[in-house]
């Protein structure tokens, strides 16, 4: 007859390499957010899904904040957003196609298309919910 405890162990052993033997679920890595150019931009824009484009420029304190957040955000949610920066005073081209008047300025687009956005170095909450109601 076993014993209890070392029927028990077998069992619970079982269980784990039955469960390790499972495929596991595919899940997107962030890689990081997409450095955006006045050449580049609209490739990268006309891609299928949400992509969230973060108008920045170097001496911007505010933007400096905003940053950390919108890579937060786009990581969490790296199955269906990615993030772009494009910096206005490398590629004005763009930030003017856009009438990009004050930055940080977020907007996104989908498919090609802008569809919402946010001026200022928001909270974190504030462009979840821009992000929510897209997705």
């Amino acid at each position: 007859m076993d014993d209890p405890e070392l029927a028990a162990i077998r069992a619970r052993k079982l269980r784990e390499l039955m469960t390790a033997s499972l495929p596991k679920p595919v899940t997107s890595a962030w890689s990081g957010p997409i450095q955006l150019t006045d050449m580049t931009f609209d490739s990268e824009i006309r891609k299928a899904g949400l992509i969230l484009v973060d108008f920045w420029a170097e001496w911007c304190g505010p933007c400096h904040r905003v940053a950390p957040i919108l890579e937060q955000v786009a990581s969490a949610h790296a199955a269906s957003l990615r993030l772009g920066k494009l910096n206005v005073d490398e590629s004005p081209r763009t930030a003017e196609r856009f009438r990009i008047t004050s930055i940080p300025t977020m907007l996104l687009f989908k498919n090609g298309q802008p569809i919402d956005g946010i001026v200022g170095a928001v909270p974190r909450p504030q462009i979840e919910a821009l992000v929510a109601r897209w997705s």
